[in-house]
């Protein structure tokens, strides 16, 4: 048995189980000050204990920015961030300390990416990336079958891109003002048109301003790391499926025949897809951290 635990901008899931095939329960909680949140979700897996035993594992899959730095003294803490409550919150810490199980911590985007590569659209890949487009945008990166990290962990999402001529908007980004997520998250699309996605007409100019934006990233990820595939989930993602044949106009648009590979060529419709696992690619992600952290711990391992 797993426990897992994603935490967004918006709210967290605790999911308790093996696999997609295997979800025993799945609680949903609000994301408010970590202080608060975190004991609610501590409290989750502790009744989950008690009612089936220690888990084998415990995987956490985080918004970020995180310290994921091996050797620090404030790993698995979120470092800067624009949610009230949150920078320097200990969360690895928090939620592993009453357990005492093996456990993991990713940013949500690379354990996401991670459950599609093992369970959903990405499997059989060894380079692929996954994009969620929601309260922000993340990019979860796998190269040659491993998350990409360096003095820490990616974070696409905050890239600069050219613009479409004549859009002077100032972007609502707290850091970069109009970074792709400054422009194309959930809340920088309703900062613009007054209008909250889900509610938002199809048919109104700002979504053309968000495929811009997203196949501008995804230009940015083709000529940066030459993934097999590109996985673009996200609740603005799922909210909006239309979204991704627009994204895939505007990536081919903007590569402009410079990379003649037949995945972009001839099969972007099968290059920039919707995730397998839909919206079970968050919670799921964390149950792979968990499995992850179990099979290290074994004596097998």
């Amino acid at each position: 048995m797993l426990v897992g635990v994603e935490l967004g901008g918006t709210k967290c899931v605790c999911i308790l189980g093996t696999g997609p095939e295997d979800i025993r329960d799945q609680v949903r909680i609000q994301t408010r000050h970590s202080e608060s949140t975190l004991a609610e979700i501590a409290a989750v897996l502790d009744s989950w204990r008690i009612q089936h035993g220690s888990p084998e594992g415990l995987g956490i899959a985080c918004f970020g920015p995180l310290d994921l730095r091996a050797g620090s003294p404030s790993f698995g803490h979120v470092l800067s961030s624009p949610k009230s409550g949150w920078e320097g919150a200990d969360v690895l810490g928090h939620l592993s300390q009453g357990l005492g199980v093996p456990a993991e911590i990713n940013t949500d985007v690379n354990a996401a990416a991670l459950a599609e590569g093992r369970w959903g659209a990405a499997r059989g890949l060894e380079d692929f990336a996954y994009v969620t487009v929601g309260t922000g945008i993340g990019v979860g990166l796998i190269v040659a079958g491993q998350t990409v990290f360096g003095c820490n962990h990616p974070e696409l999402g905050h890239v600069y891109i050219g613009r479409v001529s004549g859009d002077t908007w100032s972007g609502h980004c707290p850091y970069h003002g109009d970074c792709v997520e400054g422009l194309a998250s959930g809340p920088a699309i309703a900062a613009r048109t007054g209008v909250a996605p889900p509610d938002l007409d199809p048919a109104d100019p700002a979504w053309e301003l968000v495929a811009h934006a997203l196949g501008r990233l995804a230009h940015t990820i083709v000529l940066a790391t030459a993934p097999r595939r590109i996985l673009f989930g996200g609740g603005v993602m799922q909210g909006r499926p239309e979204l991704l044949a627009r994204v895939r106009e505007h990536l081919v648009r903007s590569l402009n025949g410079y990379l003649r590979v037949d995945e972009v060529t001839h099969g972007i419709g099968e290059y920039i897809v919707a995730p397998g696992l839909g919206a079970l690619a968050g919670p799921l992600g964390a149950l792979a951290l968990a499995a992850d952290a179990a099979q290290r711990s074994s004596p097998a391992a």
